[in-house]
C-alpha cells in the first residue's frame, strides 16, 4: 500500500508559534479511496457486523465518518459544536488546553463507531464518546485518521484505532 503520510503537509508555527500543523487535506484530495480502504481495514469483519451507524465529530470527522457510513451503507449521526443542532439535544462540556468547549448530539440508539480526524490529547474524542453513550448509542470502537502520540491507552474504555501514527 502507498505510504499515505507522503500526502500530509506540515506547517511549523501554525496556527500559533510552537505548533506543527499537519494538514490532511492533500491526503483526502488525492487518496480518499485508499484512505477509506485503510481506515475500514482497521476493524475486523466481525466488528463491522455489529456496527449499524457511524458518529462523526465536528467538523472534519464528518467527512471521514459520512464517507465511511455511505461506503458501508450505514446511518450517520453528527456530534456537533454547541448551538449547531436544533433541540432537543444532549450536551457535554469539557476542558481544552486553551478553554472549554461543548459538544451536542441528538438522542438515539444503535451500535456505533465514533470517527474523528485527529487524536491529540484525547479531550474532544473522550467527550464525544461520553456524549454518544449518554445519548443512547452503544459505542463499539473509536477510529481516527491520525494519532499525534500525545495520549496513551484507551479512551472511555475503548482502544483507539488510527491509520497514521506520529511521535510527539
Amino acid at each position: 500500500m502507498t505510504d499515505l503520510k507522503q500526502f500530509v503537509t506540515e506547517t511549523a508555527g501554525f496556527p500559533r508559534p510552537g505548533i506543527l500543523f499537519r494538514d490532511f487535506s492533500p491526503l483526502l484530495r488525492h487518496r480518499l479511496p485508499a484512505t477509506l480502504d485503510a481506515m475500514e481495514g482497521l476493524l475486523s469483519p466481525a466488528e463491522w457486523r455489529d456496527i449499524n451507524l457511524i458518529a462523526g465529530v465536528d467538523a472534519r470527522g464528518f467527512m471521514l465518518g459520512a464517507a465511511l457510513a455511505a461506503r458501508r451503507d450505514l446511518g450517520f449521526v453528527a456530534v456537533r459544536k454547541a448551538g449547531k443542532l436544533p433541540p432537543p439535544v444532549q450536551q457535554v462540556s469539557y476542558q481544552l488546553e486553551y478553554g472549554e468547549a461543548t459538544l451536542e448530539i441528538h438522542q438515539g440508539s444503535g451500535c456505533a463507531l465514533l470517527v474523528d480526524d485527529i487524536l491529540a490529547t484525547g479531550g474532544t474524542l473522550g467527550a464525544a464518546a461520553r456524549l454518544c453513550r449518554t445519548a443512547g448509542y452503544d459505542l463499539r470502537a473509536l477510529l481516527v485518521l491520525a494519532d499525534l502520540g500525545l495520549r496513551q491507552g484507551p479512551i472511555e474504555g475503548l482502544p483507539v484505532r488510527s491509520l497514521l501514527q506520529y511521535a510527539p
